[in-house]
């Protein structure tokens, strides 16, 4: 470890010097002056990473000294050194940019605690943070050895997120690459989890978590009363590391009563997802109940243009009772800005639904520009742009407003994300769609070892676009690529955010209940 390099100022450094030889024994090399002139002469030419200054010195005053510091770098931590606790000259410390004081007379155990405080409390919380997370890999290691259930699951996911944020923090590669490999790990184990259960989930609704088709029914209507408008705000595409990040922003002004996940059905796609959230049923019954409104993934159209139908639908069939409703699909900022306005109105329905689809659009831009893809290079990258996005965003402009009365919220998404990187193979004929996580098709040419293959489509409650129709799903990291333009698909798609097959990210996902504080 670099020796870390002390300036000290006073002009009485001689009564100091048991303090500079107990710092000389604990390896902090500490340079003396009597004077702010010759301080401020040295730390010009020379690097140091922390500055102690006495208050009272001739000429330059310990203040002016301080000022003059921050002026020429103004990242190195300051302490001033002091006999007095005058209000005023406490103020000009802080406005100067102080770090930290101390009132004389000084104790060495003052200054210890002083400089492990400034200069190695981000080193002892990273080593701490790296010890802490070598204790949990292994930990996670055998944990990912044993049969789990989907309830451990979640917990395996919720502790992988945990470290990610946590070693997000730290500037340290090789942890970063462990648990890269660990979550690499824990994906491989989830997608047989799900391949296992999938199907009797959809046959046995009594052994399923809770799907994408009875979120409304479990989690948002029951809040629905005559007193409390319920806001259900679907972020699309928003996974739960980027719930985590911006959480701390809403609870300033709501609280949780609630924080739970659930499982976005197959394929995890908006077409498919959101369409069952809304719906409260799943695409096969869909289909049959809604046969001029259901879109296959050959037809024409968008996709999700009839979820207001669907969700009207819904409630009319799970509420015993009349339910003033509304319906937004925000796309733009200035669609946000405008139900913002009608706030006050909104406060008037008992039930209001709104999907803000930017974290989806942000997904899709990284596709498509490289500004973005630089900008959004990592998941961390990814996670800060979505925080940025919300704190400039019309919900929460939205949310702060409705903070201020008696309101229900209930924060959700449709599906995750994930950044793919390994590319499989497929041959299809020319109907078979174009998403990368997932096929649907007859005739459908892949490595049955690369897939999780659902032959049957009407097991999974899913349309057949014809009789011999199949579905298959990339697993963990994966992406559909055709043989044909290998290398150019490769080198335009490796890398982004893709959605609709089965991984952590994309499957296991956050629904919270809020209330105003």
């Amino acid at each position: 470890m670099q020796e870390t390099k002390i300036l000290w100022a006073d002009d009485e450094i001689d009564l100091l010097k048991p303090h500079i030889l107990l710092l000389n024994d604990k390896g902090y090399d500490v340079t003396t002056f009597t004077n702010g002139n010759d301080a401020l002469e040295a730390f010009g030419k020379a690097h140091f990473d922390l500055v102690f200054l006495d208050e009272n010195m001739p000429g330059m005053s310990g203040i002016e000294t301080l000022s003059a510091i921050k002026n020429l770098n103004p990242d190195v931590p300051v302490v001033l050194i002091t006999k007095s606790e005058e209000e005023n000259l406490m103020e000009d410390a802080i406005g100067s940019k102080i770090d930290d004081y101390l009132i004389k007379p000084v104790n060495p155990k003052q200054v210890l605690l002083t400089i492990k405080k400034l200069i190695d409390n981000k080193r002892l919380v990273s080593e701490k943070t790296s010890m802490a997370y070598q204790q949990d890999f292994r930990r996670l290691g055998m944990t990912l050895g044993d049969r789990l259930n989907y309830e451990e699951w979640i917990d395996v996911y919720k502790k992988i997120v945990f470290w990610e944020l946590e070693l997000e923090k730290l500037d340290d590669p090789q942890m970063h690459e462990i648990l890269t490999m660990q979550k690499q790990e824990a994906n491989t184990q989830f997608t047989k989890f799900i391949e296992e259960n999938y199907l009797d989930w959809i046959k046995n609704k009594d052994t399923a978590p809770l799907l994408s088709n009875e979120l409304l029914k479990k989690k948002a209507f029951p809040h629905i009363n005559d007193t409390t408008p319920v806001f259900f705000i679907l972020i699309d595409n928003l996974r739960y590391d980027q719930w985590k990040i911006i959480n701390p922003l809403i609870s300033e002004y709501f609280r949780i009563d609630e924080e739970d996940m659930y499982t976005s059905i197959l394929p995890t796609a908006t077409q498919y997802a959101r369409n069952a959230i809304f719906s409260g049923l799943m695409p096969l019954e869909m289909e049959k109940r809604f046969p001029q409104l259901w879109q296959n993934d050959d037809d024409e159209g968008g996709k999700n243009m009839h979820e207001e139908a669907f969700l009207a639908d819904n409630i009319k069939r799970n509420l015993r009772k009349d339910c003033k409703f509304s319906y937004n699909k925000i796309l733009t900022f200035e669609q946000g800005k405008d139900l913002v306005d009608q706030t006050n109105n909104l406060l008037q329905n008992d039930f209001n639904a709104i999907v803000f689809n930017f974290v989806d659009m942000l997904s899709h831009a990284r596709t498509d520009m490289q500004m973005i893809r630089e900008l959004a290079n990592d998941d961390a990258a990814y996670r800060s742009l979505t925080l940025s996005w919300f704190e400039h965003s019309p919900l929460w402009d939205l949310l702060k407003k409705i903070s201020q009365k008696k309101v229900k919220v209930v924060i959700t998404t449709d599906h995750g994300t994930i950044r793919v990187k390994k590319p499989v193979k497929v041959i299809g004929d020319r109907a078979t769609n174009t998403n990368l996580r997932y096929k649907q098709g007859r005739n459908l040419n892949f490595n049955a070892k690369e897939v999780f293959l659902i032959k049957n489509p009407h097991d999974a409650l899913l349309p057949k676009i014809n009789i011999s129709s199949s579905y298959i799903f990339a697993r963990e990291d994966s992406y559909f690529v055709y043989p044909n333009n290998y290398n150019q698909f490769v080198n335009y798609y490796n890398e982004t955010f893709q959605h609709g097959g089965i991984s952590l990210e994309e499957m296991i996902i956050p629904v919270v209940t809020y209330s105003p504080r």
